[in-house]
C-alpha cells in the first residue's frame, strides 16, 4: 500500500493546501527526502524533471519555520523561469502558514523586489546574480537563515554561476543552517562542492535513467533536407494537445518557430536565452493556458520547467548528450497519462541514437510515416546492407 502525505510529518496548514491541490500520495523523492528534511538532515537529490523534487524540499521546509519577517529559507534556481516556478509552489503550499515570499532575479528594477524584503519575507528564492547584488545593495541579510536549498546545481555549473552560489553559500550561517542539495547530474566538480557546504547529508537518487511507462518512444529516420518536411508531416498526421519541439540551438528554435507558422501552425512561440524575459515568461504561461499549442525550447531554455499536460514531445535533432532526451521526454507522460515522444533522425545522428539507448537500456523502434514522400537514405532501408569481411587467412608472405 502506498504511502500518503499524511503519514510524512508536514504540519497540518501545509497538509491543508496539500490536500487542496489535489495531490494524495507522494512520489518516490518527496516518500524518502520530505521525512529527512524534516528530521534536519542534509540531504544531497538526484532526480530528473517530473519527479515532484520542488515539492520534496518546499513542503518540509515550510513545515519548519513560522513567520519572522526575516528570510529563513533560501533557494537558489540557474534561471529566473525556475525561480519564478518555484516561488509559486512555495505561496501555493504555503498559503495557510502566514509566511511571505519574495522572488529575486535579474532583468527588472529593484525596487518590487526590495519593498517584498523590506515587508518581510520569509522565503526567498532567487537567482544568484541578483541576489548577491541586494546583498550589496543591503536589502538582503542572510543572519536568520535556516534552510538553505541549491537546487539544479549542475546547471548552476553550466551557466558559470559557481563562484557566485560559493559565495552566497559562505554568507549563511554554518552552525544552524540546514543544506538541500538538487542535482539531475552530479559531475566531479559538483560532488567536490557538495562535500565543501554540506554537513554529513544523507543522499536520495530517484531513477537516474528511468524513463516513464506511460511514454511511447519512436526513432523517425530521414533525410537530412527532408528533416522541416517531416516535422510538418508528424505534426499534420498525429492527433495531438500540446507539443514541446526541442532544438539545439536558438537559432534553430526561430528558424523552426517561423517555418512551423508558413507550413499552417500559427499558435507556434519560441522560447530560449535570446528572447526577452518578458516574452519567455509570456511564451510560458501562453503555453500552459492553450494560446500556444507548440512550443519550440533549447534545452537551456526548458530545463526544470513545470509544464503539465504535453501530449508530445518532438527532438528536432537527436540530443547530443543521451541524459538531455531524458529531460525533455519528461515533459510528456507524466503523472501517469500517456504521451508520445518522437525523434527525427538523420545519418549524421546515428551515434547519437545509439548513446540514448543504452542510456535509457532499450532499443526504440525506427518508424515511417504514412503517405510521407521520402527520398532514398539508407536509414529507410529495413535490412541495410552491412560490408562483408573476408576472413583473414593469416599474414601474407612477401614474394
Amino acid at each position: 500500500m502506498r504511502m500518503t502525505f499524511d503519514e510524512l510529518g508536514l504540519n497540518e496548514a501545509v497538509l491543508a493546501a496539500v490536500k487542496e491541490s489535489g495531490y494524495e500520495t507522494p512520489t518516490a523523492i518527496q516518500a524518502q527526502a520530505i521525512p529527512l528534511v524534516l528530521a534536519g538532515r542534509d540531504v544531497v537529490g538526484a532526480s530528473q524533471t517530473g519527479t515532484g523534487k520542488t515539492a520534496a524540499f518546499a513542503l518540509p521546509s515550510l513545515s519548519k519555520i513560522s513567520p519572522l519577517g526575516k528570510p529563513q529559507i533560501l533557494v537558489l534556481e540557474p534561471t529566473r523561469e525556475l525561480a519564478h516556478q518555484v516561488a509559486e509552489q512555495f505561496i501555493k503550499y504555503g498559503k495557510h502558514t502566514g509566511l511571505k515570499t519574495a522572488l529575486l532575479y535579474g532583468g527588472v528594477g529593484y525596487g518590487e523586489q526590495a519593498k517584498a524584503l523590506e515587508q518581510g519575507a520569509d522565503i526567498v528564492v532567487a537567482t544568484p546574480g541578483r541576489l548577491v547584488d541586494h546583498f550589496y545593495r543591503a536589502t538582503m541579510r542572510f543572519g536568520a537563515l535556516k534552510i538553505l536549498v541549491l537546487d539544479e546545481v549542475d546547471r548552476m555549473l553550466d551557466m558559470g554561476f559557481l563562484p557566485q552560489v560559493r559565495k552566497i553559500v559562505n554568507l549563511c550561517p554554518w552552525d544552524e543552517r540546514q543544506t538541500l542539495f538538487f542535482s539531475a547530474t552530479m559531475p566531479a566538480a559538483i560532488q567536490t562542492f557538495a562535500q565543501w557546504c554540506l554537513k554529513d547529508p544523507i543522499s536520495v537518487e530517484i531513477a537516474k535513467r528511468e524513463v516513464a511507462s506511460t511514454v511511447t518512444h519512436a526513432f523517425y529516420p530521414v533525410a537530412m533536407d527532408q528533416r522541416d518536411e517531416l516535422l510538418v508531416g508528424l505534426l499534420d498526421a498525429t492527433e495531438w494537445h500540446s507539443v514541446m519541439i526541442f532544438t539545439r540551438t536558438r537559432k534553430e528554435a526561430d528558424q523552426v518557430t517561423d517555418m512551423l507558422k508558413e507550413n499552417g501552425h500559427p499558435n507556434v512561440v519560441a522560447m530560449h536565452s535570446d528572447v526577452s524575459q518578458k516574452d519567455r515568461m509570456e511564451a510560458l504561461q501562453g503555453f500552459r493556458d492553450g494560446k500556444y499549442d507548440v512550443l519550440v525550447a533549447t534545452d537551456v531554455a526548458a530545463r526544470g520547467i513545470d509544464i503539465s499536460g504535453v501530449s508530445h514531445v518532438i527532438n528536432y535533432r537527436v540530443p547530443e548528450n543521451a541524459e538531455d532526451y531524458v529531460h525533455r521526454i519528461g515533459r510528456t507522460g507524466r503523472a501517469a497519462s500517456e504521451g508520445d515522444a518522437f525523434t527525427i533522425l538523420t545519418a549524421d545522428e546515428l551515434d547519437y541514437a545509439k548513446s540514448v539507448e543504452v542510456y535509457v537500456n532499450q532499443t526504440i523502434p525506427r518508424k515511417k510515416l504514412e503517405n510521407f514522400p521520402y527520398t532514398y537514405t539508407a536509414l529507410l532501408d529495413d535490412d541495410p546492407v552491412r560490408p562483408v569481411r573476408r576472413k583473414s587467412s593469416g599474414p601474407r608472405k612477401r614474394r
